[in-house]
């Protein structure tokens, strides 16, 4: 696995910063008050403030090297939210761009695939997409990969480990170590592909669909229906891994819930402004009577915490794999102006049944542990007991009907009008964990 804390940290900064930005209302009032707009120096003792002044100037005129004053100044609000929690961030504009774009499904990689190979002792790519960043970098089949960015390979990363490091928000830069069947090694700096949307890869085993979720963003739930429908073929059960998923958009988490559970409250939303909130999934599951098994493993966290714990609250689905990671608190991204945004933890969430999850997880109902390579034949054994004996449910009729709805009625909602759209499960901060 990876060697440290501080690597999954940054590996997972550099997969999703979750954020959604939405004029519609939220249970958490993001708007800035004027007096707070207006913010009086007086509360500030005057040390303070010429303390603050003595120490602009005296970078100026002092450090080593000439200094921007406007990235002086967005560095120094960068680190006082930084001193607030590990989640609050300052944006300036291309990382409000970014994080608009991720929302959005805007995610890229590099175009290759890596296996280890015990024999040779090195990740070897085993596969560069055509005219992927990769591939115009004159990177091979067969070459080795030996790092990316600050991280050394060695033989007991896993790869979904390698996967997210090279995956990140699109047009981001990654720098990889390689070389050609072990010879020098050289450093290649990558653009992740600038055009890469979240892909739901769903797969028809034995007449289950076994899909897999990388991140909940805006149109998550409108992507899964449509992989069912690619599929076109009766389904009896559905498989639905949410291993690595590192969360993202509340909203799009609770949308996802109400393919399963009708009218069923899914998540506790507590803020500093107001009293706890729920929000809950509306009308008619679409796939009520389906049965459900859950993959998860230590780096599932945020929305797909969420998510896992309401199916388990209502016994709606069985929960494979090992205890999530544990992350319980709502970042909201606020605008300051148009081109930059304060991304600040305004609340604090619990599972549906008033459970903690923050720093704890969800404790799956089956552990699973080895391989992670064999984990999905294992949910897939006990789908096959769950599967439904009788009146198979015809997935793609459904979906399609209910894209369709969506089309013609784009106010239609999955969810009651507590909904928290401004407001976002970040990121974790990720530990190793034994």
């Amino acid at each position: 696995m990876l060697e440290s804390a501080d690597q999954t940290d940054d590996l997972i900064d550099s997969v999703a910063d979750e954020s959604v930005l939405n004029n519609e209302s939220a249970v958490i009032n993001t708007d800035i008050p004027a007096e707070v707009a207006q913010v009086s120096l007086n509360a500030i003792s005057p040390e303070t403030l010429k303390t603050f002044v003595t120490l602009i100037d005296l970078v100026r005129r002092e450090y080593v090297d000439t200094v921007n004053d406007e990235e002086l100044f967005n560095n120094a609000m960068s680190g006082m939210l930084t001193k607030l929690d590990s989640h609050a961030e300052f944006l300036d504009a291309e990382a409000y761009e970014n994080l608009r774009a991720f929302t959005e499904g805007d995610v890229g990689d590099i175009g290759i695939k890596v296996e280890y190979q015990s024999a040779l002792g090195y990740w070897v790519i085993t596969e560069v997409l055509d005219d992927s960043p990769a591939d115009k970098k004159g990177i091979a089949v067969g070459d080795y990969l030996h790092q990316v960015d600050e991280f050394k390979l060695g033989e007991d990363e896993e790869s979904n480990d390698i996967e997210q490091l090279l995956t990140g928000i699109a047009g981001t830069q990654v720098d990889v170590v390689t070389s050609k069947a072990g010879r020098r090694k050289h450093i290649t700096t990558l653009q992740r592909n600038s055009s890469h949307p979240q892909i739901i890869e769903t797969r028809f085993v034995d007449g289950m669909a076994v899909v897999r979720l990388p991140a909940f963003q805006n149109n998550s739930r409108e992507k899964l229906l449509q992989s069912l429908i690619d599929l076109n073929k009766p389904v009896t059960g559905i498989l639905l891994d949410l291993r690595d998923n590192p969360g993202g958009v509340l909203a799009s988490a609770v949308s996802v819930a109400s393919l399963f559970m009708t009218d069923t409250d899914v998540v506790q939303i507590k803020s500093r402004q107001a009293d706890s909130r729920t929000l809950s999934t509306k009308g008619a599951a679409l796939f009520k009577s389906l049965p459900v098994v859950v993959l998860q493993n230590r780096y599932s966290a945020s929305a797909a915490e969420v998510l896992t714990s309401s199916l388990q609250a209502q016994k709606r689905a069985t929960i494979l794999g090992e205890i999530s990671y544990g992350k319980g608190s709502v970042q909201s991204v606020i605008p300051l102006n148009d081109a930059q945004a304060v991304k600040l933890t305004v609340a604090n969430y619990m599972t549906a049944l008033g459970k903690k999850i923050d720093g704890i997880g969800v404790e799956p109902d089956v552990a699973l542990s080895g391989s992670e390579s064999t984990w999905e034949e294992q949910a897939l054994n006990l789908l096959r007991k769950k599967a439904l004996t009788s009146g198979i449910q015809f997935v793609y009729r459904a979906a399609l009907e209910d894209l369709s709805k969506k089309k013609s009625d784009p106010k239609n909602s999955v969810i009651k009008n507590n909904t928290v759209i401004n407001n976002v499960i970040e990121k974790p901060t990720f530990k190793e964990k034994s």
